[in-house]
């Protein structure tokens, strides 16, 4: 009986992360456990880790220290990407007492016998190949809005990337599970759920458990939108080859899915792509901007970028400033470019020095602020409805538009989670936005 035992979570890392964190969470709470804020005293404290960057991985050990100040007798379970890719590395790691890999991560509670600590970390992890069947994960109570997972693993080979070795092959969620986690999100009360996975374009592959696809991911997104009870819909990062053009005309056209994109580029040179293996070049990437900016003119659009990749001259990354200079995007997601083992490009020749390559990412996170501060300027003036969210933050809630416009206004407890029609009226100094209401009624509780 564990009636009486906590369970606190960190997760590190993307959307996907914390859909699967949150579904971990819930299996706890069906054994007995309580769960409670990671900050608090637990007797068991799980970290779901990340390896896309180096700083993820270094988090990792502060995170630890900081559980145990919290409890020195507490049990620690390193679970995700990380654990996958280097269990022993985790295991190792002073205080660690259980590594669980890309399956095990989701029968936790199956290996726990006794919250003994170990000497040294016990390891359980799959050989990659092994990750071949599906685990649905939703993420709620924790957020005004959902993580939905829909797809895992990826097929693609970028050179840069360990995901496919730490998540294994892309594979599906079936569209009737989909249906019916979204049908669970909304009778919670939810006002938005995001959709995520690795390569979320990619939906439908290995649905039952084969490569075939038995629907596209415009059929996911055609099916969702008649799930009654979702206010918003929002689409996560999803690669540019595969948002096709009409996937962008639905989204234009319906009342769930909001104009909002996140389509990774990594880098303006169409050299540097091909070094990446990525699947398109800049012309394909301009197209989808242009599509989306022809259909939604009001949409917002996020860039993920690398800088200092292996080979990367002066002359390819003002190639890549350039470019990103000129296309109509609101923001950049700019990642510093970090060696991982057992990837083609840790043995690329030309390596970055690390001073040029945050001296790149710097001027990149520069653009970014211009992009964003441009793209709210030309929201100003413009009626739109705004999710609030639950924190209080130093006196003020804040929210987002279906657009992506963060917006701020004084704390009101009362505006949790409701949609308010608003209109844009000025940029403070924190740059986010002001505004007013058009008229004093909550449009959705």
């Amino acid at each position: 009986m564990v009636a009486d035992k906590k369970v606190a979570f960190y997760t590190l890392g993307c959307k996907l992360n914390f859909s699967e964190t949150s579904t971990i969470a819930r299996n706890f709470e069906n054994e007995g456990y309580s769960r409670v804020d990671f900050a608090q005293e637990a007797d068991i404290y799980v970290i779901n880790t990340c390896s896309v960057t180096d700083n993820a991985d270094k988090r990792f050990k502060t995170i630890v220290k900081s559980a145990l100040k919290t409890n020195p007798e507490a049990f620690l379970i390193a679970v995700g990407c990380y654990a996958q890719l280097k269990p022993e590395e985790l295991a190792s790691v002073d205080g660690v007492d259980l590594v669980l890999g890309a399956t095990e991560k989701f029968n936790v509670t199956s290996y726990i016998n006794d919250l003994t600590k170990n000497d040294i970390g016990e390891v359980h992890s799959c050989e990659i190949e092994d990750a071949n069947f599906y685990v649905g994960s939703y993420s709620i109570g924790d957020r005004t809005r959902a993580f939905l997972k829909v797809q895992d693993g990826c097929d693609y080979k970028c050179t840069y990337c360990t995901i496919p070795l730490a998540r294994g092959i892309s594979r599906s969620d079936t569209l009737s599970n989909v249906l019916k986690n979204a049908s669970e999100i909304a009778s919670q009360g939810i006002k938005e759920i995001v959709l995520t996975g690795v390569n979320i374009g990619d939906y439908g592959k290995g649905e039952f458990g084969n490569k075939k696809h038995e629907h596209t991911f415009l059929d996911l997104v055609q099916a969702l939108d008649k799930v009654k009870g979702i206010h918003r819909l929002r689409i996560s990062s999803i690669e540019p080859n595969l948002l096709k053009d009409e996937t962008i005309d639905f989204v234009a056209s319906s009342d769930a899915f909001v104009p909002h994109f996140h389509i990774p580029l990594q880098s303006g040179s169409d050299e540097l792509l091909k070094l990446m293996s990525r699947r398109y070049l800049t012309k394909l990437y301009t197209n989808r901007i242009t599509r989306i900016k022809k259909t939604m003119p009001n949409a917002c659009i996020g860039v993920d970028v690398i800088v200092g990749f292996p080979g990367e001259t002066d002359e390819h990354f003002l190639e890549t400033y350039n470019y990103l200079n000129e296309l109509d995007i609101s923001y950049l997601h700019v990642f510093t470019y970090s060696e991982r083992a057992n990837t083609k490009a840790a043995e690329m020749k030309g390596v970055v020095p690390k001073n040029v390559r945050a001296k790149r990412s710097k001027m990149l996170r520069g653009l970014s602020a211009k992009k964003r501060r441009a793209f709210y300027e030309s929201q100003l003036g413009n009626e739109l409805t705004v999710l609030f969210e639950s924190e209080n933050k130093m006196g003020y809630i804040h929210g987002f538009t279906e657009n992506y416009v963060k917006v701020k206004a004084p704390w009101n407890p009362d505006l949790i989670n409701t949609l308010h029609k608003i209109k844009l009226t000025e940029i403070d100094e924190d740059g986010l936005v002001r505004f007013e209401f058009v008229h004093d009624q909550v449009l959705m509780k």
